[in-house]
């Protein structure tokens, strides 16, 4: 009896998804669909399976569909994956349509102050993240998705990638190590992905080797815009190489630590003060500083807990940290509300920036306020400070004409 290969995640009636179940045989291909939209979409759907199987050459066996809802990306993306798994030698890939704004750039020194984890295979999850506003959306293949559910993750990822509207967030994902991640790089790179995370890394090797696949792939589809790299440094090790991962790339502009597994690998149980944490935070994000690129502090994995969010975020901010990562929409805002400068800080900013820019104007070399001289790192962090007031709307309309100018 041939073996079923089947697709889709687990548990009663999952939003916005569906499960499949493919039988190869020698028998033209049969479609049964179960849908809880079959009087509206029923049609539709089976033209869209019909075509991914058309254009990956499969016109046998039988495919049997439980939906709940699924949009069009999630269904070519699952019947794609169940196809592949049932004939791994299948070539070629079907992709829908992009959408205009699915082709937005980055930039490399753009604000990440929240970046919102979402596992790629819950696709429900992805839909209206960026009404959010988070300043990046990730989309997880490593830690959050059962090995089962890697490749059918992978093409929803890629798939979202080019249909979804991220209203603004930068287009992020979290790939998985070694081998698998190369998988992953070479699915996704050419669909505008913005930045790879990077787990565990240990070394400057594991930041060329990725670096390699990417080049290799933007290069044969022909993609122009640089991918950049966040590396997430997970152990000792990774946090004694810290410096040495830095300086790997030039697409690194960002390094995150990530305390679960860290804390795991010293044999410490993570805390509230982050006493057993201290060192390897500064290390971090002393290393980032080292090579002019940004510092992103862990997760807070308490969701219901926001006073002590905004407790750690502080810390966070006072280490030299410039962004944490989120693992609900509901972090967000207290992460963005606690890395905005003060009122002090911005005044002060305004003053220095001001200083700066009449220094520049006069064709002055050094920059003084008063009778204190201002370093060009003291300007650089200034100019920063009032980059982010203006886009948090801490400063006034007049103001913003100003320094636009």
């Amino acid at each position: 009896m041939t073996k079923p290969f089947r697709t889709g995640p687990e548990g009663e009636k999952p939003r916005s998804d569906l499960r499949l179940i493919y039988t190869p045989n020698s028998n033209p291909l049969s479609i049964r669909l179960r849908s809880k939209v079959e009087g509206y979409y029923g049609d539709s759907i089976r033209e869209l399976v019909n075509e991914v199987c058309n254009s990956l050459g499969v016109t046998t066996g039988r495919l049997e569909i439980e939906d709940f809802g699924a949009v069009p990306f999630v269904i070519a993306a699952r019947v794609e994956a169940v196809l592949k798994q049932a004939s791994p030698r299948l070539e070629g890939e079907y992709l829908l349509p992009i959408k205009p704004f699915a082709k937005v750039s980055t930039t490399r020194n753009r604000f990440r102050r929240s970046r919102l984890y979402i596992p790629g295979n819950q696709p429900r999850l992805m839909l209206n993240a960026g009404i959010h506003q988070p300043d990046g959306i990730i989309l997880d293949l490593e830690d959050s998705v059962a090995p089962v559910e890697k490749e059918s993750a992978r093409y929803i990822v890629r798939n979202a990638l080019r249909t979804l509207d991220f209203f603004g967030a930068e287009r992020m994902v979290r790939i998985n190590q070694s081998e698998l991640g190369f998988k992953d790089l070479e699915c996704i790179v050419p669909h505008n992905v913005h930045l790879i995370l990077i787990p565990k890394v240990e070394s400057a090797v594991q930041i060329q080797a990725v670096d390699k696949v990417i080049e290799d792939t933007s290069r044969k589809y022909k993609r122009k815009d640089p991918v950049y790299l966040m590396p997430i440094i997970e152990s000792g090790r990774g946090v004694l190489k810290a410096l040495e991962i830095a300086e790997a790339s030039p697409n690194i502009v960002a390094l995150a630590i990530g305390l679960e597994d860290y804390t795991a690998d010293i044999g410490a149980e993570r805390t509230a003060d982050g006493r057993e944490s201290f060192l390897a935070r500064c290390t971090i994000v002393n290393a980032a500083r080292a090579v002019g690129v940004q510092a992103i502090d862990t997760v807070f994995s308490d969701i219901s807990d926001e006073k002590s969010l905004r407790a750690s975020v502080r810390e966070a901010k006072s280490l030299g940290f410039d962004g944490k990562g989120c693992i609900h929409p509901r972090q967000i805002r207290p992460i963005h509300e606690e890395f905005a400068p003060s009122e002090r800080d911005i005044e002060r900013a305004k003053e220095i920036v001001l200083a700066f820019d009449k220094a520049e104007k006069i064709g002055l070399g050094v920059v003084s306020l008063g009778s204190k001289m201002i370093d060009p790192p003291v300007v650089k962090r200034s100019q920063r400070i009032v980059e982010l007031a203006i886009a948090m709307n801490l400063l006034n309309e007049k103001w913003k004409s100003s320094y636009d100018e």
